[in-house]
């Protein structure tokens, strides 16, 4: 069971990584995403189906911690990408997330400090560091969120959208990364 849930998290992340290096929102980005996302809930059954990682010895648990929280920071940006992509579908071009991250910039890097720090929290059985971790960020972003002097070719609404869905889907990588780890 070890070797199985390793190996699943090792080839998400490397999925993860691949991902990131495409063109965000395209479509091999898309699938590598999905691929990814079903390893880790291969995964988590695979645990779920067992004991969970009750009884690994210390030196694969660590593996695991530094596998998943990899996958946590790296696969986190490929997997919200593809999930914007996929929203912005028949979308038009002032209702795009993707026209809206021309005003919440810096998101890819912001992204990846909050799920890093997300998953530490999780992983250290500090739940509530994930409060923090949004209040931050929310109260960082409130300005731009709220900037009337916004590009014409962005609505408010598309930007409030991206930050949601993006939060959102962050946040839930994260701790479904997390949750492989504290699987009992």
């Amino acid at each position: 069971m070890t070797a199985v849930v390793l190996a699943l998290t090792a080839v998400a992340l490397v999925l993860g990584v691949v991902a990131f290096a495409l063109k965000a929102g395209s479509t091999l980005e898309i699938v590598l995403s999905g691929l990814m996302l079903v390893c880790v809930a291969a995964a988590g059954i695979v645990l779920l189906a067992g004991d969970g990682v009750v009884g690994w010895r210390e030196a694969w648990w660590n593996i695991l911690l530094l596998i998943a929280g990899s996958l946590a920071v790296a696969g986190g940006g490929p997997l919200t990408t593809s999930v914007l992509a996929l929203v912005d579908r028949g979308n038009t071009r002032s209702q795009s997330t993707q026209q809206a991250g021309e005003v919440l910039r810096g998101g890819a890097l912001i992204g990846s400090l909050e799920r890093g720090a997300i998953f530490a929290s999780m992983v250290a059985g500090w739940p509530e560091g994930v409060a923090i971790v949004l209040a931050i960020k929310g109260l960082a972003r409130y300005p731009e969120l709220r900037a009337p002097d916004q590009p014409a070719s962005v609505t408010p609404q598309a930007v409030a959208e991206r930050f949601i869905i993006g939060t959102f889907t962050s946040v839930l990588w994260s701790i479904a990364c997390a949750g492989v780890l504290l699987s009992r």
